[in-house]
């Protein structure tokens, strides 16, 4: 007897079958009013019921085919149930949910890295109780980005990071990817910093997350002998990206702002105000390692911001020393006693090429510009 006439010919299996039909029945209808969600969570639910029922018969992983193609007999609008895709659901409802159902089940479920979901979310709970988490947060964001995350994640903190920041930023795929493959999550609130001794706690906390260390410039071309005006010019060039990389409520002010103290003139290299902090962000650029002094002129540009620039109802300004290496000691030294808020983070440029390729080789404009071109 081969495996589908095996798999038919079970009373258990032709039993779930019909109840699972009427699953996607009523999903179908629900999903007219709300898309995604609903259809994710049937996807979570059909990935707890693949999960028990490999675990509790001998179906075997043959079963996905029988299975596919009975639902896309029944349903041949919905494309979600192809093989391929009915694994991507065992993956995912895997990543998120493993449970009691024994560790060598668990292990087909993805190649990825078994991981749990925090002990206070599931402790001990069986395959049905857990199904409800953290299905509520990974069902609001689309099933593409879901695939996505899980491919590239190592744990669940790491994946609900992604998940938190899309539904809260709006980020399409692209951008979600751009953010995990520049290794975000390791990168974010990673500075070295004096917001605790600077700013009220609930400030601090939320000036900490918004910076990272080190920040990616990849989008920059630049030769070894670059300056501090080039490496600010080429961030001006491509202020959509350069944002993209600060991260959300960034708002560009502008750079070389003016400051007058006295009867001299000072030079911002770049301002932004920041629209979730509600305070301006001073961001000095320097191309070599960190020094002592950087922090006591950042400080100096920070008062006199807070003296001239600063309304009311705007927080504290802070400070943003972005350095090509740091020391972590000397840096939390510099910070120790100053009384301004300020982060020090380094920064990587990822495509440094020598000066006699640069001219002869397209910009990234240029590039855009063809590919443009093409697309028409």
């Amino acid at each position: 007897m081969s495996m589908s006439s095996e798999i038919l010919s079970d009373r258990h299996y032709t039993t779930w079958l019909a109840d699972l039909k009427n699953k996607v029945r009523n999903a179908r209808i629900k999903a007219a009013v709300k898309v995604n969600t609903e259809l994710l969570t049937l996807y979570w639910e059909l990935g707890a019921d693949i999960v028990s029922k490999q675990a509790e018969t001998k179906w075997g992983d043959g079963f996905l085919s029988q299975l596919s193609k009975d639902l896309t007999e029944e349903f041949p609008e919905i494309k979600g149930f192809s093989e391929r895709n009915l694994k991507y659901i065992r993956q995912w409802f895997g990543f998120y949910a493993p449970t009691t159902i024994g560790q060598q089940a668990v292990a087909q479920l993805t190649k990825q890295p078994v991981s749990l979901l925090p002990t206070e979310i599931i402790g001990q709970q069986s395959v049905g109780s857990i199904r409800q988490q953290p299905v509520a947060l990974i069902t609001q964001i689309p099933w593409g980005h879901n695939i996505a995350i899980i491919a590239k994640c190592k744990n669940i903190d790491e994946a609900l990071f992604y998940v938190h920041n899309t539904i809260a930023h709006g980020w399409s795929r692209s951008v979600l990817v751009h953010q995990m493959e520049s290794g975000l999550f390791q990168r974010e609130g990673r500075s070295v910093n004096n917001f605790a001794l600077t700013l009220p706690p609930p400030q601090s906390d939320l000036a900490k997350q918004t910076i990272k260390d080190p920040y990616v410039f990849d989008f920059l071309s630049m030769t070894e002998e670059y300056n501090e005006r080039d490496l600010e010019a080429g961030l001006v060039q491509h202020i959509t990206k350069f944002l993209l990389e600060l991260g959300a409520g960034f708002a560009y002010v502008g750079k070389q702002i003016p400051i007058s103290v006295g009867e001299k003139e000072f030079f911002l290299d770049l301002l932004f105000y920041h629209t979730n902090l509600h305070c301006f962000v001073i961001v000095e650029l320097k191309t070599g390692d960190f020094e002592p002094e950087h922090a006591g002129k950042l400080n100096f540009y920070i008062k006199a911001v807070d003296t001239l620039l600063r309304k009311e109802g705007d927080q504290p300004t802070i400070g943003i020393l972005l350095c090509k290496k740091k020391d972590k000691l000397v840096a939390e030294y510099a910070l120790s006693d100053i009384h301004k808020p300020i982060g020090v983070s380094e920064y990587q440029l990822t495509h440094s090429l020598p000066e006699n390729l640069k001219t002869s080789l397209p910009s990234i404009e240029e590039i855009e510009r063809e590919l443009e071109g093409d697309r028409r």
